[in-house]
C-alpha cells in the first residue's frame, strides 16, 4: 500500500507499507480514492508546519478523502461493500468538558488524522486503503471527487452558523480560496441576499461568482472597491491581517466577523470596536456538520464542483502541491489515490 508522507518542508515522499488488517467489530476498510489538498497539507508541505506546529516525526498528509467500503467488520450496520463514502477525519474523545458541552469540534484530547498537533501525529489519509470506525464512514451519494468536499464545506457549514442567523443579511467573505468559495455556498443556503467576496487575485475570484457570489472586489486592482457597502456579517478566510481590520470598517453596528483563516497577530481597533459592539468569533473545524455536508452533496443541494481545477495520480503529489501552492494556477487539487 502507498502512502504520501512529509518528512519535512520540500520532503514530500510515496512510500509503500504494510497493507492494514482486516476491519475488527465496529469498523469499516476503505478503499481511498480521492484526497483533497487542504491548506494545512500545504504548510506541512511548504514550511514543515505552521505556528509553533512543528513535523516531529513523518506524517502521512491528508484529511480530505473518499473513497469505497470495501469489507465490514462484526457488527456493522447501514453500510455496505461498494458503497461510496467520505471519510470524517475527526475523532473527538467524547469526555472532556467541551465534549461533554456539545463542543466536540473543540475536543481537548481530538485526534484529527494528518495533525502534527499532537505527538505521535495522528497519521493522515493520504493513502491506499484505511480502517476506521464505522462511524467515521459517512454516505454520500456522488461521485468520490465531490465526496471528498464534504470536510471542507463541514468548516464552512460549521462558521455559517458561528454567524448567526443569515436570512436576507448582507455578506462579506474575506478570500476566495477553497474555504472562503465554499462559505459562499453555505452563506447562500443560509438565506443571504448579498454576498460579496474579495480577494487579490482574479482566477479564484472567478470561482467565487460560479458559486453563487453576487459581486467581487480585486483588492489588489480596486483598493477602495469595498467603499460605500455596509455588510451584516463578514468571513475572514485568507487569515491576512489587513483583510480582517478592512472588513471590520465595513461592519454595520451590531455585526458580527467570522474568523475562519489561520494568520498571524493583529492589532485591533478596539476604540472602534466598544461602541459599534461588533462581534468578532472564530471559527474552528465542526462536529455534526459533517454529515449535513454529506447530505447536502448526496441530495445535489449544493454543487461544489467548480472549485475542483486539477486531479493528479499519487506518483505526480509532489507536482499536485506545487500546483496547489499556486493561487493563479490552480484552485482545490485532488491526488487520485491508487493511481
Amino acid at each position: 500500500m502507498y502512502s504520501i508522507v512529509a518528512h519535512g518542508a520540500r520532503d514530500l515522499r510515496l512510500e509503500e507499507g504494510a497493507i492494514p488488517d482486516g476491519p475488527g467489530p465496529g469498523e469499516v476498510a476503505v478503499a481511498l480514492r480521492i484526497g483533497g489538498i487542504c491548506g494545512s497539507d500545504l504548510h506541512y508541505f511548504n514550511h514543515g508546519g505552521f505556528g509553533t506546529v512543528r513535523l516531529r516525526e513523518p506524517m502521512v498528509l491528508g484529511h480530505e478523502v473518499a473513497g469505497t467500503i470495501a469489507a465490514l467488520g462484526e457488527g456493522v450496520a447501514g453500510l455496505a461493500p461498494g458503497q461510496t463514502v467520505a471519510v470524517n477525519p475527526s475523532r473527538p474523545c467524547g469526555a472532556c468538558a467541551n465534549c461533554r458541552r456539545g463542543r466536540a469540534n473543540l475536543c481537548t484530547d481530538m485526534r484529527f488524522n494528518g495533525s502534527a498537533m499532537r505527538f505521535p501525529h495522528v497519521q493522515g489519509l493520504f493513502r491506499e486503503s484505511v480502517v476506521v470506525p464505522a462511524a467515521q464512514a459517512v454516505p454520500v451519494e456522488a461521485s468520490p471527487d465531490l465526496a471528498a468536499l464534504c470536510e471542507p464545506f463541514a468548516v464552512c457549514l460549521h462558521a455559517a452558523a458561528r454567524a448567526g442567523s443569515l436570512l436576507g443579511a448582507r455578506v462579506l467573505v474575506s478570500g476566495s480560496g477553497p474555504i472562503g468559495c465554499l462559505t459562499v455556498l453555505a452563506a447562500r443556503l443560509a438565506g443571504a441576499a448579498e454576498i460579496v467576496v474579495t480577494d487579490i487575485a482574479e482566477p479564484p475570484l472567478a470561482v467565487a461568482r460560479a458559486l453563487g457570489a453576487t459581486a467581487t472586489v480585486n483588492v489588489a486592482a480596486s483598493p477602495d472597491g469595498l467603499d460605500g457597502r455596509v455588510f451584516d456579517a463578514a468571513f475572514e478566510c485568507s487569515g491576512n491581517g489587513q483583510a480582517l481590520l478592512a472588513a471590520l470598517k465595513v461592519m454595520r453596528a451590531g455585526g458580527r466577523l467570522v474568523l475562519v483563516g489561520l494568520g498571524g497577530e493583529v492589532t485591533l481597533p478596539i476604540a472602534g470596536l466598544v461602541p459599534s459592539e461588533i462581534e468578532i468569533v472564530g471559527s474552528f473545524r465542526f462536529d455534526g456538520e459533517f454529515a449535513m455536508a454529506a447530505d447536502l452533496i448526496s441530495r445535489g443541494r449544493v454543487d461544489p464542483s467548480p472549485l475542483i481545477t486539477h486531479t493528479l495520480p499519487m506518483r505526480r503529489a509532489e507536482e499536485a502541491f506545487v500546483l496547489a501552492s499556486d493561487r493563479a494556477a490552480a484552485m482545490k487539487v485532488q491526488i487520485a489515490l491508487g493511481a
